[in-house]
């Protein structure tokens, strides 16, 4: 019988040969993100090229994306992913703090250490005033037997104050709620205090004595957090969550990586123009603007190319419509592994055959793509050297 040691040694050596092999990928991975072989394969980016075509789930690809771009900017980080002192999960907390300058008193810290212990050695070499913005959804058990279940209910959660959204994070065990307010999903964000110029929103309202029986009602638990935030927790639907998502996508151009608040505020303040507009309080339209004012055709370099456009609104409602509808509302770049990149956000139309050079504004012509893979398109027409004089690469 083999030994519990000799079974020890066994798995230390495949250990190695692990930690090895990961090294192995990670410098190949540097070298093809730095030579941008993934634009190759009609990928956006690398995240996409590891998610869609190597199959990684998006938090190992994002982990090894993170991972490839430290090797590229620090080499030093290879020996420590080789033998293991250095997990995929600190990286990314790791590549916060990094840099040429702190590097050898730096990097050794994150040796061995577990991502919750990654984040505390960033807290300490980079504390910040308030907590990151962070929105969490969290499942619900529902253990609420009526249609109350979906109301929407509030109560304190976690400060988000001015900084980037980091995307909806699903977390894996549900939240105590008792058992007469637990709901499908909650929502943790933080809104900033109401201005002297908007409409104040009652955070509590006189309790109903004609309630159903079978509508739970809301309550609102606000508690101040700064001059300019409080904190907020929803619990709603997953229909709401799936609607919020169509929001941010539809929002990708005017405000790109808007967070849950940005996203939610933009709809009130549609909410509330709506209201005004019903009751009169609107402001004087504009008189309109002159055709001569109206945008200059876009002539484009001394090759002849001119026309490319002619004003912003020069594809017909119709055409859109089909487009967008036969498209479903997704980037169709084909990726050379199979299928479209599909991406639902900074969506644009193109012209396959480029108007400058012809092609007809038809729905057989266009097509959805997003910002990146549009500006591929762009450079594979006119190419990068014409293109640099317009905008930086994709």
């Amino acid at each position: 019988m083999t030994s519990a040691r000799a079974l020890s040694d066994r798995l230390a050596q495949l250990l190695r040969l692990e930690h090895a092999a990961l090294g192995d990928f990670l410098v190949a991975l540097a070298a093809f993100d730095r030579a941008r072989r993934w634009a190759e394969l009609g990928h956006a980016s690398l995240f996409s090229f590891l998610h869609r075509d190597l199959g990684l789930s998006a938090g190992a690809a994002f982990q090894r994306k993170v991972a490839a771009g430290l090797l590229q900017r620090f080499p030093g980080v290879e020996a420590p992913l080789r033998d293991g002192r250095l997990c995929m999960s600190s990286v990314a907390e790791l590549a916060r703090v990094l840099t040429a300058e702190n590097e050898a008193e730096v990097l050794p810290r994150f040796f061995h250490l577990s991502a919750r212990e990654a984040r505390e050695v960033v807290a300490e070499l980079a504390p910040r005033e308030d907590a990151p913005a962070r929105t969490v959804v969290t499942p619900v058990g529902r253990r609420w037997p009526t249609p109350a279940a979906d109301a929407l209910h509030t109560s304190e959660v976690t400060p988000a104050p001015g900084t980037p959204d980091e995307g909806l994070t699903p977390v894996p065990t549900a939240t105590a709620y008792p058992s007469s307010t637990a709901t499908p999903n909650t929502i943790t964000t933080a809104t900033p205090t109401p201005t002297p110029t908007s409409t104040p929103t009652p955070t509590s309202a006189p309790a109903s004595t004609a309630t159903p029986a079978a509508i739970r009602p809301v309550t609102d638990t606000v508690e101040p957090l700064t001059a300019d935030l409080r904190r907020l927790h929803v619990t709603v639907s997953k229909r709401l969550l799936t609607k919020l998502e169509a929001a941010r996508d539809g929002l990708s151009h005017a405000l790109p990586g808007a967070s849950t608040e940005q996203v939610l505020e933009a709809a009130l303040d549609a909410l509330l123009a709506k209201q005004a507009a019903r009751k009169g309080l609107v402001i004087r339209p504009r008189a309109p603007v002159a055709a001569a004012s109206a945008a200059p055709e876009l002539a484009v370099g001394s090759e002849g190319i001119a026309g490319a456009r002619r004003g912003r609104d020069h594809i017909p409602a119709r055409v859109k419509r089909e487009v967008w509808t036969r498209d479903g509302g997704r980037c169709q770049w084909p990726l050379e592994s199979g299928g479209v990149c599909g991406a639902t956000r900074s969506l644009e139309l193109d012209h396959r055959v480029p108007l400058a050079r012809g092609g007809p504004t038809s729905a057989a012509n266009l097509r959805v793509l997003c910002h990146a893979h549009n500006q591929l398109a762009a450079r594979q027409a006119f190419g990068d050297a014409f293109m640099d004089r317009f905008a930086a690469g994709p």
